[in-house]
């Protein structure tokens, strides 16, 4: 599936982003190091240490998206370990001005990556590989982490 052909205007996104939920994925990459966080460059957790995820597109299965988001954002191939169920992420601050909180229902999965050859798409400065939480982890993120049965920081 192309996820250009899913893009949605910024009128329109504001709009969802203002009244709608936003059904994502995210991905808690393992290595054999540790955990994979990536250094945010956009709202939300702008600045924090977190792990690359997105908003379903319709007609997309979750698992579909685990991999669009895998290719998108990280130019990997992933396999899923574990399902982490579903979470509720309500963010004070959006890429949009003025849409007020963003609302997620957030899938989380733990995934493997085919390769550690990480190619950043713009929302992430930098990635690196944890064995310890950095300082500026994000709520969020230690809930996948105290979630997750196959994979954990010190």
């Amino acid at each position: 599936m192309n996820s250009m052909s899913k893009w949605i205007p910024d009128e329109e996104w504001a709009t969802i982003v203002r009244n709608v939920p936003i059904v994502s994925v995210d991905l808690l990459i393992r290595s054999e190091e540790g955990i994979v966080l990536g250094k945010r460059t956009n709202e939300p957790a702008k600045g924090e240490w977190f792990i690359p995820g997105g908003r379903v597109h319709k007609g997309e299965t979750r698992t579909e998206a685990v991999d669009r988001i895998a290719a998108d954002e990280l130019g990997v191939e992933v396999e899923i370990v574990e399902s982490l169920g579903a979470f509720e992420h309500i963010y004070e601050t959006a890429e949009i001005g003025g849409v007020g909180t963003k609302h997620y229902l957030a899938n989380g999965y733990v995934v493997d990556p085919l390769t550690d050859q990480f190619q950043a798409d713009g929302q992430h400065a930098d990635f690196q590989v944890f064995t310890a939480a950095p300082q500026s982890l994000h709520q969020n993120v230690r809930a996948y982490i105290q979630a997750a049965e196959t994979a954990e920081l010190s």
